[in-house]
Protein backbone atom coordinates (compact mmCIF):
# COMPACT_ATOMS: atom_id res chain seq x y z
CA UNK A 1 0.00 0.00 0.00
CA UNK A 2 1.60 3.35 -1.29
CA UNK A 3 1.66 6.38 1.37
CA UNK A 4 0.58 4.31 4.04
CA UNK A 5 -1.61 6.05 6.59
CA UNK A 6 -1.92 5.15 10.56
CA UNK A 7 -4.98 4.77 12.55
CA UNK A 8 -6.74 8.28 13.54
CA UNK A 9 -9.70 9.70 14.48
CA UNK A 10 -11.14 9.04 11.27
CA UNK A 11 -9.37 6.24 9.76
CA UNK A 12 -9.34 2.62 10.67
CA UNK A 13 -7.21 0.24 9.35
CA UNK A 14 -8.60 -3.20 9.40
CA UNK A 15 -6.24 -6.31 9.04
CA UNK A 16 -8.79 -9.09 8.66
CA UNK A 17 -12.06 -9.10 7.69
CA UNK A 18 -13.60 -10.25 10.94
CA UNK A 19 -17.21 -9.02 11.20
CA UNK A 20 -17.04 -7.54 14.83
CA UNK A 21 -14.07 -5.24 14.92
CA UNK A 22 -15.32 -3.99 11.44
CA UNK A 23 -19.33 -3.68 13.69
CA UNK A 24 -16.95 -1.87 16.41
CA UNK A 25 -15.62 1.05 14.39
CA UNK A 26 -19.20 1.45 12.46
CA UNK A 27 -20.78 1.94 15.77
CA UNK A 28 -17.72 4.23 17.21
CA UNK A 29 -17.63 6.18 13.69
CA UNK A 30 -21.73 6.34 13.46
CA UNK A 31 -21.14 7.81 17.11
CA UNK A 32 -18.85 10.28 16.55
CA UNK A 33 -17.84 12.63 13.45
CA UNK A 34 -17.35 9.84 10.83
CA UNK A 35 -14.45 8.14 9.39
CA UNK A 36 -13.30 5.50 6.77
CA UNK A 37 -12.17 2.01 7.52
CA UNK A 38 -9.80 0.47 5.29
CA UNK A 39 -9.83 -3.51 5.43
CA UNK A 40 -7.09 -5.98 4.76
CA UNK A 41 -3.98 -3.63 6.37
CA UNK A 42 -2.53 -3.15 9.87
CA UNK A 43 -1.76 -0.19 11.44
CA UNK A 44 1.00 0.84 9.64
CA UNK A 45 -0.24 0.12 6.12
CA UNK A 46 0.62 -3.08 5.52
CA UNK A 47 -1.21 -5.65 3.65
CA UNK A 48 -2.72 -8.33 5.94
CA UNK A 49 -5.32 -9.75 3.74
CA UNK A 50 -6.75 -9.75 0.06
CA UNK A 51 -9.72 -7.83 0.69
CA UNK A 52 -11.99 -9.17 -2.71
CA UNK A 53 -14.85 -7.24 -3.19
CA UNK A 54 -17.44 -10.20 -2.96
CA UNK A 55 -15.84 -10.67 1.12
CA UNK A 56 -15.45 -7.44 1.64
CA UNK A 57 -19.34 -6.86 0.95
CA UNK A 58 -20.47 -9.90 3.11
CA UNK A 59 -17.97 -8.98 6.33
CA UNK A 60 -19.71 -5.59 5.84
CA UNK A 61 -23.55 -7.69 5.68
CA UNK A 62 -22.27 -9.52 8.72
CA UNK A 63 -21.12 -6.23 10.49
CA UNK A 64 -24.44 -4.65 10.05
CA UNK A 65 -26.25 -7.00 11.89
CA UNK A 66 -24.42 -6.55 14.96
CA UNK A 67 -25.49 -2.98 14.95
CA UNK A 68 -28.09 -1.13 16.86
CA UNK A 69 -29.92 0.36 14.82
CA UNK A 70 -28.36 -0.41 11.48
CA UNK A 71 -25.79 1.89 10.92
CA UNK A 72 -25.49 3.79 7.59
CA UNK A 73 -21.97 2.73 5.59
CA UNK A 74 -21.60 3.44 2.00
CA UNK A 75 -18.91 1.14 0.17
CA UNK A 76 -16.72 2.99 -1.91
CA UNK A 77 -13.90 2.52 -4.77
CA UNK A 78 -10.30 3.85 -3.42
CA UNK A 79 -8.45 6.79 -5.45
CA UNK A 80 -6.30 5.01 -7.85
CA UNK A 81 -3.73 7.39 -7.19
CA UNK A 82 -2.76 5.98 -3.37
CA UNK A 83 -1.86 3.19 -4.15
CA UNK A 84 -4.59 1.48 -2.18
CA UNK A 85 -7.36 -0.66 -1.97
CA UNK A 86 -10.71 -1.57 -4.30
CA UNK A 87 -12.39 -1.02 -2.07
CA UNK A 88 -13.36 1.54 1.46
CA UNK A 89 -15.79 1.99 3.81
CA UNK A 90 -17.11 5.53 4.51
CA UNK A 91 -18.98 5.98 7.49
CA UNK A 92 -20.82 9.05 8.04
CA UNK A 93 -21.65 10.75 11.41
CA UNK A 94 -24.94 9.81 12.37
CA UNK A 95 -28.02 11.54 14.00
CA UNK A 96 -29.31 8.56 16.07
CA UNK A 97 -27.46 7.15 19.20
CA UNK A 98 -25.65 3.40 17.87
CA UNK A 99 -24.71 -0.03 20.09
CA UNK A 100 -23.27 -3.37 19.80
CA UNK A 101 -25.95 -5.99 19.93
CA UNK A 102 -24.13 -7.07 23.18
CA UNK A 103 -25.36 -3.28 24.34
CA UNK A 104 -21.59 -1.35 23.96
CA UNK A 105 -21.97 1.82 22.89
CA UNK A 106 -18.74 2.59 21.03
CA UNK A 107 -16.83 6.21 20.16
CA UNK A 108 -13.62 7.27 18.09
CA UNK A 109 -11.07 8.37 20.67
CA UNK A 110 -8.23 9.28 18.46
CA UNK A 111 -7.06 5.52 16.76
CA UNK A 112 -9.20 3.63 19.28
CA UNK A 113 -13.26 2.55 19.56
CA UNK A 114 -13.67 3.37 23.43
CA UNK A 115 -16.77 2.42 25.19
CA UNK A 116 -18.93 5.05 27.12
CA UNK A 117 -20.17 4.89 30.64
CA UNK A 118 -23.89 4.96 31.85
CA UNK A 119 -23.25 9.14 32.28
CA UNK A 120 -21.51 9.41 28.86
CA UNK A 121 -24.17 7.62 27.15
CA UNK A 122 -26.79 10.02 28.59
CA UNK A 123 -24.82 13.19 27.35
CA UNK A 124 -24.33 11.92 23.63
CA UNK A 125 -28.08 10.51 23.72
CA UNK A 126 -29.33 14.00 24.67
CA UNK A 127 -27.04 15.54 22.19
CA UNK A 128 -27.99 12.92 19.08
CA UNK A 129 -32.12 13.74 20.03
CA UNK A 130 -31.14 17.86 19.79
CA UNK A 131 -30.66 16.93 15.90
CA UNK A 132 -28.27 19.05 14.10
CA UNK A 133 -29.21 22.21 13.98
CA UNK A 134 -26.52 23.06 11.61
CA UNK A 135 -28.19 20.76 8.85
CA UNK A 136 -31.55 22.74 9.38
CA UNK A 137 -32.56 25.05 6.13
CA UNK A 138 -32.59 29.04 6.81
CA UNK A 139 -36.06 30.56 6.83
CA UNK A 140 -35.64 33.23 4.09
CA UNK A 141 -32.39 32.19 2.51
CA UNK A 142 -32.00 31.36 -1.47
CA UNK A 143 -28.58 30.14 -3.65
CA UNK A 144 -28.70 33.82 -4.14
CA UNK A 145 -27.36 34.44 -0.31
CA UNK A 146 -24.53 32.45 -1.23
CA UNK A 147 -20.95 34.53 -2.58
CA UNK A 148 -19.77 32.64 -5.61
CA UNK A 149 -15.86 34.21 -5.15
CA UNK A 150 -16.07 32.17 -1.35
CA UNK A 151 -17.32 28.90 -2.59
CA UNK A 152 -14.68 29.01 -5.65
CA UNK A 153 -12.23 29.79 -3.02
CA UNK A 154 -13.47 26.69 -0.82
CA UNK A 155 -13.00 24.99 -3.79
CA UNK A 156 -9.60 25.49 -4.93
CA UNK A 157 -8.52 25.02 -0.59
CA UNK A 158 -10.40 21.95 -1.09
CA UNK A 159 -8.44 20.38 -4.08
CA UNK A 160 -4.89 21.51 -2.72
CA UNK A 161 -5.99 19.66 0.45
CA UNK A 162 -6.90 16.35 -1.46
CA UNK A 163 -3.93 16.81 -4.17
CA UNK A 164 -7.35 16.52 -7.13
CA UNK A 165 -9.11 18.62 -8.93
CA UNK A 166 -12.71 19.23 -9.07
CA UNK A 167 -14.46 18.59 -11.86
CA UNK A 168 -18.19 17.57 -10.89
CA UNK A 169 -21.04 19.91 -10.41
CA UNK A 170 -20.70 22.93 -7.54
CA UNK A 171 -24.71 21.69 -6.78
CA UNK A 172 -24.10 18.66 -6.30
CA UNK A 173 -20.83 18.89 -3.87
CA UNK A 174 -22.99 21.79 -1.99
CA UNK A 175 -25.62 19.26 -1.06
CA UNK A 176 -22.74 16.69 -0.28
CA UNK A 177 -20.88 18.90 2.42
CA UNK A 178 -24.25 19.76 3.76
CA UNK A 179 -24.74 23.12 2.58
CA UNK A 180 -27.65 23.05 0.83
CA UNK A 181 -30.73 19.89 1.34
CA UNK A 182 -32.02 18.51 -1.88
CA UNK A 183 -34.18 21.25 -2.90
CA UNK A 184 -31.43 23.89 -2.78
CA UNK A 185 -32.15 25.05 0.12
CA UNK A 186 -29.03 26.94 1.98
CA UNK A 187 -28.48 25.20 5.42
CA UNK A 188 -27.08 26.78 8.77
CA UNK A 189 -23.59 25.02 7.84
CA UNK A 190 -24.18 26.63 4.21
CA UNK A 191 -24.93 30.00 5.53
CA UNK A 192 -22.17 30.06 7.70
CA UNK A 193 -19.09 29.02 5.44
CA UNK A 194 -20.20 30.56 2.64
CA UNK A 195 -23.19 33.12 2.88
CA UNK A 196 -22.31 37.13 1.59
CA UNK A 197 -23.99 37.93 4.91
CA UNK A 198 -24.28 35.16 7.61
CA UNK A 199 -25.30 37.53 10.21
CA UNK A 200 -27.88 38.75 9.02
CA UNK A 201 -29.32 35.60 9.32
CA UNK A 202 -27.80 34.06 11.75
CA UNK A 203 -26.80 37.59 14.03
CA UNK A 204 -24.89 35.38 16.98
CA UNK A 205 -22.30 34.46 14.52
CA UNK A 206 -19.61 36.68 14.62
CA UNK A 207 -16.40 37.11 16.81
CA UNK A 208 -16.35 40.52 19.53
CA UNK A 209 -12.73 41.60 20.55
CA UNK A 210 -12.70 43.65 23.19
CA UNK A 211 -8.91 44.57 24.66
CA UNK A 212 -8.34 46.06 28.12
CA UNK A 213 -5.53 47.67 29.09
CA UNK A 214 -5.08 46.14 32.71
CA UNK A 215 -5.75 42.63 34.11
CA UNK A 216 -9.45 43.71 35.11
CA UNK A 217 -12.47 44.58 32.19
CA UNK A 218 -12.00 48.00 32.84
CA UNK A 219 -10.52 50.89 30.71
CA UNK A 220 -7.44 53.29 31.83
CA UNK A 221 -8.09 54.95 35.16
CA UNK A 222 -10.34 52.62 36.37
CA UNK A 223 -13.55 53.40 35.21
CA UNK A 224 -15.36 50.93 33.24
CA UNK A 225 -14.45 50.40 30.06
CA UNK A 226 -12.24 49.27 27.03
CA UNK A 227 -8.62 50.38 25.31
CA UNK A 228 -10.10 48.82 21.79
CA UNK A 229 -13.46 46.87 20.34
CA UNK A 230 -13.82 45.33 17.15
CA UNK A 231 -17.10 43.64 15.62
CA UNK A 232 -15.65 40.59 13.61
CA UNK A 233 -18.47 39.41 10.97
CA UNK A 234 -18.55 37.59 7.47
CA UNK A 235 -18.54 34.08 6.63
CA UNK A 236 -16.80 31.90 8.81
CA UNK A 237 -13.22 31.55 6.88
CA UNK A 238 -13.37 35.46 7.14
CA UNK A 239 -13.92 35.47 10.66
CA UNK A 240 -11.19 33.32 11.61
CA UNK A 241 -8.45 35.26 9.55
CA UNK A 242 -9.79 38.91 10.34
CA UNK A 243 -9.34 38.00 14.12
CA UNK A 244 -6.50 36.58 13.73
CA UNK A 245 -5.42 40.10 12.30
CA UNK A 246 -7.03 42.05 15.19
CA UNK A 247 -5.24 39.69 17.67
CA UNK A 248 -1.43 39.93 16.13
CA UNK A 249 -2.63 43.77 15.77
CA UNK A 250 -2.52 43.77 19.31
CA UNK A 251 0.16 41.28 20.68
CA UNK A 252 3.15 42.43 21.72
CA UNK A 253 6.29 41.36 20.22
CA UNK A 254 9.59 40.74 22.13
CA UNK A 255 13.09 40.30 21.36
CA UNK A 256 15.59 36.69 21.73
CA UNK A 257 18.95 37.43 21.65
CA UNK A 258 20.88 34.14 20.38
CA UNK A 259 24.82 35.06 19.53
CA UNK A 260 24.41 37.92 17.25
CA UNK A 261 21.06 37.38 16.14
CA UNK A 262 18.02 38.90 17.41
CA UNK A 263 14.59 37.27 16.79
CA UNK A 264 11.18 38.53 17.10
CA UNK A 265 8.91 36.55 19.46
CA UNK A 266 5.25 37.46 19.55
CA UNK A 267 3.43 37.69 23.42
CA UNK A 268 1.63 34.50 22.53
CA UNK A 269 2.86 31.57 20.17
CA UNK A 270 1.08 31.66 16.92
CA UNK A 271 -0.75 27.95 16.66
CA UNK A 272 -1.74 28.16 19.84
CA UNK A 273 -4.26 31.68 19.53
CA UNK A 274 -5.33 30.63 16.07
CA UNK A 275 -6.28 27.19 17.45
CA UNK A 276 -8.40 28.77 20.09
CA UNK A 277 -10.06 30.71 17.50
CA UNK A 278 -10.97 28.38 15.22
CA UNK A 279 -12.09 25.96 17.57
CA UNK A 280 -14.22 28.51 18.96
CA UNK A 281 -15.94 28.72 15.34
CA UNK A 282 -16.04 25.41 14.81
CA UNK A 283 -17.89 24.09 18.07
CA UNK A 284 -19.41 26.83 19.30
CA UNK A 285 -23.76 26.21 19.72
CA UNK A 286 -25.06 28.49 17.11
CA UNK A 287 -28.82 27.96 18.17
CA UNK A 288 -27.92 30.02 21.26
CA UNK A 289 -29.15 33.49 20.35
CA UNK A 290 -27.92 36.99 21.12
CA UNK A 291 -24.49 35.36 22.34
CA UNK A 292 -21.54 35.73 20.40
CA UNK A 293 -17.69 34.09 20.70
CA UNK A 294 -15.63 36.52 22.57
CA UNK A 295 -12.11 37.71 22.85
CA UNK A 296 -11.36 39.32 25.67
CA UNK A 297 -7.46 40.80 25.79
CA UNK A 298 -5.93 41.88 28.97
CA UNK A 299 -2.65 42.93 29.75
CA UNK A 300 -1.68 39.28 31.60
CA UNK A 301 -3.84 36.92 29.50
CA UNK A 302 -6.23 36.19 26.63
CA UNK A 303 -9.35 35.08 27.22
CA UNK A 304 -11.49 33.27 24.52
CA UNK A 305 -15.37 32.54 25.25
CA UNK A 306 -17.50 30.46 23.13
CA UNK A 307 -20.96 29.77 23.98
CA UNK A 308 -22.33 26.21 24.36
CA UNK A 309 -21.31 24.01 26.71
CA UNK A 310 -18.83 21.29 25.92
CA UNK A 311 -20.03 18.85 23.51
CA UNK A 312 -21.47 15.01 23.43
CA UNK A 313 -19.39 13.09 25.96
CA UNK A 314 -16.41 15.51 26.01
CA UNK A 315 -15.22 16.32 29.80
CA UNK A 316 -12.65 18.60 31.04
CA UNK A 317 -10.59 15.23 31.94
CA UNK A 318 -10.92 13.76 28.28
CA UNK A 319 -10.82 17.09 26.35
CA UNK A 320 -7.13 16.24 25.39
CA UNK A 321 -7.61 12.97 24.16
CA UNK A 322 -11.04 12.81 23.01
CA UNK A 323 -13.11 14.66 19.94
CA UNK A 324 -16.68 15.11 19.29
CA UNK A 325 -18.01 17.90 17.03
CA UNK A 326 -20.86 19.47 17.76
CA UNK A 327 -20.61 21.06 13.84
CA UNK A 328 -18.95 18.54 12.18
CA UNK A 329 -20.33 19.83 8.67
CA UNK A 330 -18.41 23.51 9.43
CA UNK A 331 -15.45 21.06 10.87
CA UNK A 332 -14.97 19.67 7.64
CA UNK A 333 -15.45 22.84 6.03
CA UNK A 334 -12.48 24.79 7.69
CA UNK A 335 -10.33 21.44 7.34
CA UNK A 336 -10.61 21.32 3.86
CA UNK A 337 -10.26 25.12 3.43
CA UNK A 338 -6.98 24.53 5.60
CA UNK A 339 -7.46 25.97 9.15
CA UNK A 340 -7.70 22.99 10.67
CA UNK A 341 -4.43 20.67 9.97
CA UNK A 342 -5.38 17.16 11.08
CA UNK A 343 -8.67 16.42 13.28
CA UNK A 344 -8.60 16.04 16.68
CA UNK A 345 -5.29 16.82 17.27
CA UNK A 346 -6.18 20.91 18.24
CA UNK A 347 -6.23 21.21 22.12
CA UNK A 348 -2.85 18.94 22.58
CA UNK A 349 -0.95 20.95 20.11
CA UNK A 350 -2.37 24.02 22.01
CA UNK A 351 -1.04 22.66 25.24
CA UNK A 352 1.97 21.53 23.30
CA UNK A 353 2.94 24.99 21.50
CA UNK A 354 2.34 27.13 24.65
CA UNK A 355 4.56 24.86 26.67
CA UNK A 356 7.48 24.59 23.91
CA UNK A 357 7.64 28.40 24.17
CA UNK A 358 7.39 28.35 27.87
CA UNK A 359 4.14 29.30 29.01
CA UNK A 360 1.88 27.93 31.05
CA UNK A 361 -0.60 25.14 29.26
CA UNK A 362 -3.66 26.52 28.47
CA UNK A 363 -7.02 26.56 31.50
CA UNK A 364 -10.20 25.17 30.27
CA UNK A 365 -13.13 26.31 32.03
CA UNK A 366 -16.35 24.91 31.00
CA UNK A 367 -20.27 25.70 31.94
CA UNK A 368 -23.33 24.01 31.23
CA UNK A 369 -23.46 27.39 28.42
CA UNK A 370 -19.77 28.25 27.78
CA UNK A 371 -16.47 27.45 27.40
CA UNK A 372 -13.70 29.37 27.76
CA UNK A 373 -9.70 29.19 27.28
CA UNK A 374 -7.12 31.13 28.92
CA UNK A 375 -3.93 32.06 27.37
CA UNK A 376 -1.54 33.23 29.75
CA UNK A 377 1.51 35.23 28.62
CA UNK A 378 3.83 34.33 31.14
CA UNK A 379 6.98 33.27 29.70
CA UNK A 380 9.77 31.36 31.96
CA UNK A 381 13.27 32.07 30.68
CA UNK A 382 14.77 28.57 29.93
CA UNK A 383 18.27 27.20 28.80
CA UNK A 384 19.24 24.64 26.22
CA UNK A 385 20.18 21.02 27.93
CA UNK A 386 24.01 20.14 26.96
CA UNK A 387 24.33 16.65 25.91
CA UNK A 388 26.91 14.72 28.24
CA UNK A 389 26.54 11.54 30.55
CA UNK A 390 24.98 12.64 33.11
CA UNK A 391 23.10 15.68 31.86
CA UNK A 392 21.74 18.28 34.41
CA UNK A 393 18.63 19.91 33.76
CA UNK A 394 17.70 23.09 33.94
CA UNK A 395 16.06 22.30 37.51
CA UNK A 396 19.24 20.83 38.74
CA UNK A 397 18.04 17.04 38.39
CA UNK A 398 20.16 14.68 36.41
CA UNK A 399 18.90 12.14 33.79
CA UNK A 400 20.91 9.36 31.93
CA UNK A 401 22.70 9.52 28.61
CA UNK A 402 19.43 7.73 27.41
CA UNK A 403 16.70 10.39 28.40
CA UNK A 404 19.27 13.21 26.84
CA UNK A 405 19.05 11.49 23.39
CA UNK A 406 15.20 11.83 24.11
CA UNK A 407 15.83 14.85 25.37
CA UNK A 408 17.48 15.91 21.96
CA UNK A 409 15.27 14.38 19.95
CA UNK A 410 12.49 16.43 21.56
CA UNK A 411 14.38 19.64 21.05
CA UNK A 412 14.86 18.54 17.24
CA UNK A 413 11.12 17.44 16.57
CA UNK A 414 8.97 19.12 19.26
CA UNK A 415 7.50 15.62 20.85
CA UNK A 416 8.70 11.66 21.34
CA UNK A 417 6.75 8.74 21.62
CA UNK A 418 7.45 5.27 23.39
CA UNK A 419 7.96 4.24 19.54
CA UNK A 420 10.72 7.00 18.16
CA UNK A 421 12.17 6.23 21.89
CA UNK A 422 12.33 2.16 21.00
CA UNK A 423 13.97 3.36 17.61
CA UNK A 424 16.67 5.59 18.89
CA UNK A 425 17.45 3.39 22.10
CA UNK A 426 16.80 0.06 20.12
CA UNK A 427 18.95 -2.15 22.33
CA UNK A 428 17.00 -1.19 25.48
CA UNK A 429 13.78 -2.95 26.45
CA UNK A 430 10.97 -1.04 26.47
CA UNK A 431 9.75 -1.29 29.76
CA UNK A 432 13.40 0.46 30.41
CA UNK A 433 12.25 3.37 28.44
CA UNK A 434 8.79 3.70 29.53
CA UNK A 435 10.23 3.76 32.96
CA UNK A 436 12.83 6.46 31.58
CA UNK A 437 10.25 8.53 30.37
CA UNK A 438 8.16 8.23 33.17
CA UNK A 439 11.06 9.27 35.32
CA UNK A 440 11.47 12.49 33.54
CA UNK A 441 7.57 13.72 33.84
CA UNK A 442 8.00 12.94 37.79
CA UNK A 443 10.73 15.21 37.60
CA UNK A 444 9.48 17.98 35.77
CA UNK A 445 11.19 17.81 32.86
CA UNK A 446 8.67 16.66 30.39
CA UNK A 447 4.92 16.40 30.33
CA UNK A 448 3.09 13.83 29.27
CA UNK A 449 0.05 14.19 26.65
CA UNK A 450 -2.79 11.68 25.35
CA UNK A 451 -3.68 8.44 26.52
CA UNK A 452 -2.60 4.80 25.44
CA UNK A 453 -1.46 4.62 21.30
CA UNK A 454 -2.28 8.46 21.12
CA UNK A 455 0.33 9.49 24.08
CA UNK A 456 3.68 11.55 23.38
CA UNK A 457 5.89 13.93 25.57
CA UNK A 458 7.28 17.22 25.40
CA UNK A 459 9.72 19.31 27.30
CA UNK A 460 7.77 21.26 30.29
Amino acid sequence: MANPRSTSQVLALIPELDPLPIAETLVAFANSDGGTIVLGFDEHGKEQTRAEPEDVESALRTAAELCRPPVRAVLESADDSTGGPALVIRVPRSSDLHALDDGRVLVRAGAENRPLRGDEIRNLATVKATGDFEAETVAGATMDDFDPAVIDEYIMKREERMRRRFTGDRHQLLHDIGAIDHRHQPTVAGILLFGRNPQSFLPQSGIVFVKFPGVDPRADGGAMGYGRREEINGPLARVVERSWQVVLEEMRVGAVVTGLERQDVLEYPEYAVREALVNAVCHRDYRLRGRRIEVRKFSDRMEINSPGGLAGYITLDNIVEEHFSRNPRIVQGLFQWGYIEELGLGIDRMIEDMAATGHPIPKFNATAHGFTVVLSNHRERRSHLAITSPVVTQQGLTVNERQARALQYIREHGRITNRDYQNICPDVTAETLRTDLADMVEKGVLMRIGEKKGTYYILK
